[in-house]
């Protein structure tokens, strides 16, 4: 096996793992500094177990009627999966995604002794609902992940796939949504489709849109019954009073931090189009990254933009390379250092 994580450089233009690259906004920064400083005050004492107002800040940012009881948190979204394999994973069970797709599901299925099934995706990446329902009804897994949009691809995927998969198992659906802020916003979040589903799930994250990686922030949206299962393989007082503080203050300026999406997904598409023109074939992006394929010697490439101080994701799909979407100035450092190495042939 081989543990996650991508290189690490200190290169003057990183966007290889898909971080907000915008700092977070200077009277917002100032006002979770304020709140880490309380929670200092009473740092000699262990944290609130339940995490209730931090509950509370991402049952109000969801909406659609969700309540406290319905929300959890942890170190990041890949924690949040952890619990949920923890509780409803381990041997003699399966878990089952649409390769190619986040690394971490079968790291951390494997991690905790269950066996990872691979399904497939079709043309671009793009799964169909008869087709997810098929293949998982097949598999018979204990637990499904869809990505939506799906990482590393940036693939959308529509409810009625998510509706159909539910439909084809008894297990567990766990619906990724760690990118959903930057898809269109007319389209539905599948936390619409938690009602009258107990065995639906869906997780999201600070560290994307948030512009909280550093952070560590993830939750998740499901049934009481559910939320109330991850309770017994939490680590005691696994959020720490400062990182409840922190994400506490973040989400009284959701607005303002999100702010920056709109920017972030006019550079996408800049990066999509300017690809294009270099005669790369971008993939379709929900995401705030762009798949890029047409790439003849994707190490080479990657060298080469490294090599001009561009740090970039060879995510080892032959004759792909993926990019970031990161501010204005980065896009262009990017693209101009891309064109420098020449078209695709």
């Amino acid at each position: 096996m081989t543990p996650y994580g991508a290189p690490q450089a200190p290169l003057s233009v990183a966007l290889n793992v898909n971080e907000n690259t915008h700092p977070v906004p200077q009277h917002v920064a100032d006002d979770i500094l304020d709140a880490i400083a309380l929670a200092l005050r009473e740092v000699n004492r262990y944290p609130d177990r339940e995490f209730t107002a931090l509950r509370e800040g991402f049952a109000d940012y969801l909406g659609h009627g969700l309540e406290r009881d319905q929300i959890w948190a942890g170190n990041g979204s890949n924690e949040v999966l952890q619990h949920i394999l923890q509780a409803f994973g381990g041997p003699g069970r399966t878990a089952f995604g649409f390769a190619p797709t986040y690394s971490m599901y079968p790291l951390l299925t494997r991690g905790t002794g269950a066996e990872w099934i691979a399904g497939t995706r079709g043309h671009d990446f793009v799964v169909t609902a008869d087709d997810a329902a098929r293949q998982v009804a097949d598999a018979r897994p204990d637990v499904v992940f869809l990505c939506a949009p799906n990482n590393p691809t940036g693939t959308p995927m529509g409810l009625d796939v998510i509706e159909a998969v539910y439909d084809a198992t008894d297990g567990i659906v766990i619906v990724d949504e760690a990118y959903q802020e930057f898809a269109p916003r007319d389209e539905r979040s599948a936390v619409t489709l938690l009602p009258d589903r107990e065995r639906l799930v869906v997780s999201r994250t600070m560290s994307k849109a948030f512009a909280f990686a550093g952070a560590r922030v993830g939750y998740l949206a499901a049934d009481p019954a559910f939320i109330d299962a991850l309770r017994l393989v939490r680590l005691p007082y696994h959020l720490s009073a400062l990182t409840q503080a922190a994400a506490t203050a973040a989400l009284r300026h959701a607005p303002v931090m999100l702010s920056m999406v709109d920017e972030i997904v006019a550079q996408r598409e800049r990066i999509s189009a300017t690809v294009a023109a270099l005669g790369y074939q971008p993939y379709e992006s929900w995401a705030n990254f762009v798949l890029f394929g047409g790439v003849d010697d994707p190490a080479a490439t990657w060298r080469a933009l490294y090599d001009r101080g561009i740090l970039i994701r060879d995510i080892g799909i032959p004759g792909h390379l993926r990019v970031t979407a990161g501010t204005e100035e980065e896009t262009t450092a990017f693209l101009d250092a891309l064109a420098s190495v020449g078209s695709a042939s």
